[in-house]
C-alpha cells in the first residue's frame, strides 16, 4: 500500500538525499521545513552543505511540475511540499514542531485510507506525534545492527604443529577460513588453549601474518593487552589506509593513535605530517560563549589530544608542555577542529579523526574524500558516548563506516573493550 512519508528538517540535513530513500510512496515536505533549510543555508558548516544542496535539489524538481501537486520522481514516488490547505496557520507563531505535526494529522484526515507517517531524527518530535496519535518513525536508512556490529577480531583453533609453524615462520598458510581482509585473529591451541599467539588476517595471500613489533620509540605506550597489540599493528601498517578504532572511555584510543601517529611522522619520517582533528560538539555552551581568541576558544575541546602530547612529548610533567610546544612549531603536528578540514585535499599526512562518533555518515563520507594521496586516516570513538542529537549508536558515521568498509583490504578495525585508564576509570565505565 502507498504511503505518505511527511520529513523532519533534520533528516533532510541529516542525508540531502534522503527524499530518494522511500521508494515508490509518496514524500511531503511541510514548508516549516523549507523556511528551517533557508536558515541553515548560510551556515559554513556541513549543515549549511546539505541545507544547500537540498535547496538546489529541490529547485531542480521544481523545474519538472508544480512541487505544491506532486512531482514525479525517479523511483516513482511522488515529491510534494505542503503549503496552505495542508498547512493551516502559514506564518504562524506555534513551534515547529506543532506546525510539522499539524500538517500531518490534516493529510491523514484528508485521506484516511493512505498511512501518514511522520519521519524524524528527533526523538521527542517522534513522542509528541505519537501523543497526538499519528504513526513516527527515525530515518534509518544506513542503520546497522548494533548487536551485529564487526568486532575486527576472533578466535582461530590451530593444532599444535601449526602454532608452532607461525611462531617460527611469522606466518601461517589460512586456506579455506573465510575472514574479512584485515581481522585479527587469536590463533589458540586446539588441545591447550592458554598456548597462544597473535596474527592478522591477509586476505590477499590468504594466509595468517605475524603483527608488526612496536618500535621502542612508543615505549611509553606499549600495548597492555590483545586488542591494544591488534590497534598499533593497524596503525603502523602502511598498506592499510583506514582505520577504525571503537573503545569506550579510558581504553587508549586516543593515547595509542597518537603516539602510532608520532612514530610515523617523526621517527619513521613515513608520513610529511600528523594531523589530529575532532568534531567539536559542545557538551555545554557553544564555542561562541567562551571568552578569548579562537585558538583559547578551541582549547576545551582539543584539550584531550594536548593531554597526550603532553605524556608523550615528555615523562616529566615540569617539561611536558615545553617539548608538546617545541613539537607543534615544528610544523610536523597539527590540531584543529574539524570543521577546518572541509574542502582542503590532504596529501602523505597521518590523520586522525578523535570522537568521530558524533559524526553522521555525511560528515565521515565528506572527511574521508579529502584524503590525498599517500595519506593514512585514523578514526576513533565510543559509539555509546554520543553528544550530537541526532545520531546514535546505529546511525552515526563511525558505525556505518565500521560496516560498509569491512570486506576492503585498505581497512581494518579493531573494538577496545578493557580500560586501561585506571582501576576507578574501568568500574565507572562499566557501572555507570
Amino acid at each position: 500500500m502507498k504511503k505518505n512519508y511527511i520529513l523532519d528538517t533534520n533528516v533532510l540535513l541529516h542525508d540531502p538525499n534522503a527524499i530518494h530513500k522511500f521508494e515508490e510512496n509518496d514524500v511531503v515536505i511541510p514548508i516549516k521545513v523549507i523556511e528551517e533549510i533557508d536558515h541553515f543555508k548560510r551556515d559554513m558548516s556541513e549543515l549549511g552543505r546539505c541545507a544547500r544542496h537540498v535547496s538546489r535539489m529541490l529547485d531542480e524538481m521544481r523545474s519538472r511540475g508544480k512541487l505544491s501537486e506532486g512531482v514525479k520522481m525517479e523511483n516513482g514516488g511522488v515529491l510534494k511540499i505542503a503549503f496552505n490547505g495542508e498547512l493551516q496557520g502559514h506564518g504562524s507563531k506555534e513551534p515547529a514542531d506543532f506546525q510539522i505535526l499539524q500538517m500531518a494529522m490534516n493529510l491523514r484526515k484528508r485521506n484516511p485510507e493512505m498511512p501518514c507517517i511522520v519521519v524524524s531524527k528527533d526523538v521527542n518530535l517522534r513522542l509528541k506525534a505519537d501523543a497526538m496519535g499519528l504513526d513516527a518513525q527515525d530515518y534509518e536508512h544506513d542503520h546497522v545492527d548494533i548487536n551485529e556490529l564487526y568486532m575486527g577480531h576472533s578466535e582461530v583453533e590451530v593444532s599444535a604443529d601449526q602454532l608452532k609453524e607461525f611462531l617460527e615462520k611469522g606466518k601461517l598458510p589460512a586456506s579455506g577460513i573465510q575472514k574479512n581482509p584485515n581481522e585479527y585473529i587469536l590463533l589458540k591451541e586446539e588441545t591447550e588453549p592458554s598456548h597462544s599467539a597473535l596474527a592478522r588476517f591477509d586476505a590477499e595471500l590468504s594466509q595468517f601474518v605475524a603483527l608488526i613489533h612496536t618500535p621502542d620509540e612508543m615505549r611509553i605506550v606499549q600495548p597492555r593487552n590483545k586488542e591494544q597489540y591488534f590497534a598499533v599493528d593497524a596503525m603502523l601498517d602502511d598498506r592499510i589506509k583506514i582505520v577504525t578504532i571503537i573503545g569506550k572511555a579510558g581504553t587508549g584510543k586516543t593515547l595509542l593513535a597518537v603516539a602510532a601517529g608520532l612514530h610515523k611522522t617523526l621517527w619513521d619520517k613515513t608520513y610529511r605530517k600528523m594531523l589530529v582533528c575532532r568534531p567539536t560538539i559542545p557538551m555545554g555552551k557553544d564555542i561562541g560563549y567562551l571568552p578569548g581568541t579562537v585558538e583559547e576558544k578551541l582549547n576545551p575541546w582539543m584539550q584531550p589530544i594536548y593531554d597526550a602530547l603532553d605524556l608523550l612529548a615528555s615523562g616529566k610533567k615540569e617539561n611536558a608542555q615545553k617539548n608538546r610546544d617545541a613539537l607543534q612549531e615544528t610544523d610536523r603536528i597539527g590540531v584543529e577542529p574539524l570543521t577546518y578540514i572541509r574542502g582542503r585535499s590532504i596529501p602523505n599526512q597521518y590523520i586522525i579523526v578523535d570522537e568521530a562518533q558524533n559524526l553522521t555518515p555525511l560528515e565521515v563520507k565528506t572527511v574521508i574524500t579529502r584524503v590525498g594521496h599517500g595519506t593514512k586516516i585514523i578514526l576513533t570513538g565510543d559509539i555509546y558516548q554520543i553528544d550530537n542529537p541526532y545520531v546514535d549508536s546505529m546511525s552515526n558515521g563511525l558505525s556505518v563506516l565500521v560496516e560498509k568498509f569491512k570486506p576492503y583490504n585498505i581497512a581494518a578495525h579493531v573494538h577496545l573493550s578493557k580500560g586501561v585508564r585506571s582501576e576507578l576509570a574501568e568500574l565507572a565505565a562499566n557501572l555507570l
